[in-house]
C-alpha cells in the first residue's frame, strides 16, 4: 500500500465519521478489499461478513443502508449474486462535469 493509498483511506474514514460503526466497517471493507477491473469486490456477503465478524443478515442489512446513502453501488450481477463497489461519492470523484459557455 502506497502513502497515497493510505491518505485516501484516512480521508474516507474521516468522511464516514457520521455513520454508525457497522456502516463505516462495511465502507472500509469495500475500500480495502481487492477488486476486479471494474472496482467491484467479487466476494459474497457471507464471506465478507465472516471476514469482519458480523452475521450475514446484519452485514446485508448494513450494506443496504450504505447503498441507500450512496456510498456503494451495484457493479455486476451473476445469477442471484450481486457484486458492489465504492461509488464515486466514496472515492471523492467529481462526477458532475461543469458546464461551460459555448463560444
Amino acid at each position: 500500500m502506497t502513502s497515497d493509498d493510505k491518505q485516501k483511506n484516512l480521508e474516507l474514514l474521516q468522511a464516514t465519521a457520521g455513520m454508525t460503526a457497522n456502516q463505516r466497517l462495511v465502507v472500509m471493507l469495500y475500500a480495502l478489499h481487492p477488486t476486479d477491473r471494474a472496482g467491484a469486490v467479487v466476494e459474497t456477503a457471507a464471506n465478507l461478513a465472516a471476514l469482519v465478524g458480523m452475521s450475514a443478515p446484519v452485514f446485508s442489512r448494513t450494506r443496504k443502508q450504505v447503498i441507500e446513502s450512496g456510498w456503494l453501488e451495484e457493479s455486476d450481477k451473476l445469477a442471484h449474486i450481486r457484486y458492489y463497489r465504492l461509488s464515486p461519492k466514496a472515492l471523492g470523484e467529481n462526477v458532475v462535469v461543469p458546464l461551460r459557455r459555448a463560444t
